[in-house]
């Protein structure tokens, strides 16, 4: 019996150590006038807050599989993105047919 992996974990149910968080937030979008270090835009072009990390709050991001576990998707960096928690439950598994949460 299979157990199911965390959202925003690794694919092997584990989680990201911080030189991970820090390269994949790296990939977000900077946002003109707001410190890159803080503050990033994901994919859907929610705003996410670095400190904010794993948390379901209105600026907290994962770390996404652009493709997914589920679809033989890997952890390597070139295959994941920071996507803010709520595109990131929308997306599930439907790759690469999925549309943003809001």
């Amino acid at each position: 019996m299979s157990v199911a992996r965390r959202t925003g974990s690794r694919s092997d149910g584990g989680s990201w150590n911080d030189a991970t968080k820090l390269a994949v937030w790296q990939k977000g979008c900077v946002i003109a006038g707001y410190d890159p270090a803080v503050w990033r835009i994901d994919a859907c072009g929610s705003f996410m807050r670095f400190s904010e990390y794993g948390t379901l709050s209105d600026y907290g991001w994962e770390i996404d599989h652009v493709k997914p576990v589920s679809k033989d998707g890997r952890d390597d960096l070139y295959n994941l993105r920071p996507l803010h928690w709520q595109n990131n439950r929308s997306k599930g598994d439907d790759w690469p047919n999925w549309r943003c949460a809001a």
